[in-house]
Formats: structure tokens, C-alpha cells, sequence
């Protein structure tokens, strides 16, 4: 690939390209942190309803951790969207705080001249460069 080829960083347009993709990735990666506390925080709980009716009659942090315990999948399941959440918010709070680092700059100014290359055809087009 020339750089002859790229547009130009300083082009107001596609920095505006860059930065709607950007917030298509922050959109993205909090919807999918939705749908996992939709689906799968719900099964996990619902698994976990005999300790929970426990715990609000004697609560003990040695109940909850037997509880944990003895629900192994129910434990993961309430693990993966705790954590998942905290490494999206991290992730955001860093972006905001110290702004987006080289790389990741990079890698969406990458993907926009993709998106640009594929034309109309790429499924994020309209949302990126219409």
C-alpha cells in the first residue's frame, strides 16, 4: 500500500470517519456487555435462587462464598459479566482520560481506509462513511 494511496491524516473528513468508528466500537462492545447481563446474568441468578432466598434470611459472606462455591457454572457465568463490564468501563475511562493510544489510533485509521476501499459494499459503510 503507497502512501500516496491513504488520505491524509489532517483530512477533517477522515478524522470524522475515525471517530465515528470509534463510537461504533464503544457502542459495540457496551451492547454486547448488555446482552450478556440479558442472557446469561439471568440463567446464572435463576440457578443461583436457592442460596440468594438464604442469603436474604442469614446473610454470612461464608454463605455466599458456599453458595459461589457449589454453583461452579453460575459462579463463571456472574464472573465473565462482572468482568467483562469492568474491562469495557476501564477501557472506556482510560480512552476519555488519556485519550486513544497509537496503536488503536492506527488500527481504526486502518480499518476507516478499508471501509473506504470496500465502498458501499462493507457492512459499516453507512455508518462510517455516509
Amino acid at each position: 500500500m503507497d502512501q500516496s494511496e491513504q488520505p491524509s491524516i489532517t483530512d477533517p473528513a477522515f478524522a470524522q470517519q475515525v471517530q465515528r468508528l470509534h463510537r461504533l466500537t464503544v457502542y459495540g462492545r457496551w451492547l454486547f456487555v448488555g446482552c450478556l447481563w440479558l442472557t446469561i446474568a439471568p440463567i446464572c441468578l435463576w440457578n443461583l435462587r436457592g442460596e440468594i432466598a438464604l442469603w436474604q434470611q442469614y446473610f454470612t459472606w461464608v454463605a455466599v462464598r458456599y453458595g459461589l462455591f457449589y454453583h461452579p457454572l453460575s459462579t463463571l457465568g456472574l464472573g465473565f459479566c462482572i468482568g467483562m463490564t469492568v474491562a469495557v468501563l476501564v477501557w472506556q475511562s482510560r480512552n476519555i482520560l488519556l485519550g486513544l493510544p497509537q496503536q488503536e489510533r492506527q488500527r481504526l485509521e486502518k480499518q476507516v481506509f478499508q471501509i473506504r476501499q470496500q465502498g458501499a459494499t462493507h457492512p459499516l459503510w453507512k455508518w462510517v462513511c455516509h
